[in-house]
């Protein structure tokens, strides 16, 4: 089984992602790998209880970010396309714990010209998933992603229109 470290430094631009940038000190650092045998994304992690909600938990909107993070990977290795999330539903099964080893994987689902449909899930190290996703995201094309990065001289203000 060969698996590919997926590094935004290889992908020509600067970045300080919250949940994938390993330079950022105040994000979560968890490394993302392609297995291109099973079509998938995916990456270890163990978080701190600086990353928790209710006492042992991690907490959602940490979840969803890693969740979101991994769906994303998978549009850009699996898809081969850059997008942004459009739209997203999640379904918490069982407590995700920190300082507990745990797997995220994503899939594509479906893709077309313009959307990428995804699926992702977090496993402990047993196999059972603690929380799942689906989520849409919306293609960008070349000119928005030159805008997006800030390589058109436009102001780039975190909003974003898509043509």
């Amino acid at each position: 089984m060969t698996k590919i470290r997926l590094h935004n430094d290889d992908l020509g631009y600067e970045t300080n992602c919250f949940v994938c940038e390993q330079t950022n000190v105040a994000g979560l650092q968890i490394p993302f790998f392609h297995d291109p045998d099973r079509d998938l994304v995916t990456a270890e992690f163990t978080l701190s209880d600086q990353f928790s909600g209710a006492p042992t938990m991690l907490h959602g909107g940490v979840t969803l970010a890693v969740l979101d993070e991994a769906m994303a990977w998978a549009c850009i290795a699996i898809g081969r396309q850059w997008a942004v999330t459009s739209e997203t539903s999640t379904k918490f099964h069982r407590a995700i714990y920190v300082d507990k080893p745990h797997v995220v994987e994503a899939e594509i689902i479906e893709q077309t010209d313009s959307e990428i449909t995804t699926a992702g899930r977090i496993l402990n190290v047993k196999g059972v998933v603690r929380a799942e996703s689906t989520a849409t995201f919306t293609a960008l094309g070349e000119a928005q992603l030159k805008r997006a990065m800030g390589e058109t001289g436009e102001h780039v203000d975190g909003s974003m229109t898509l043509d």
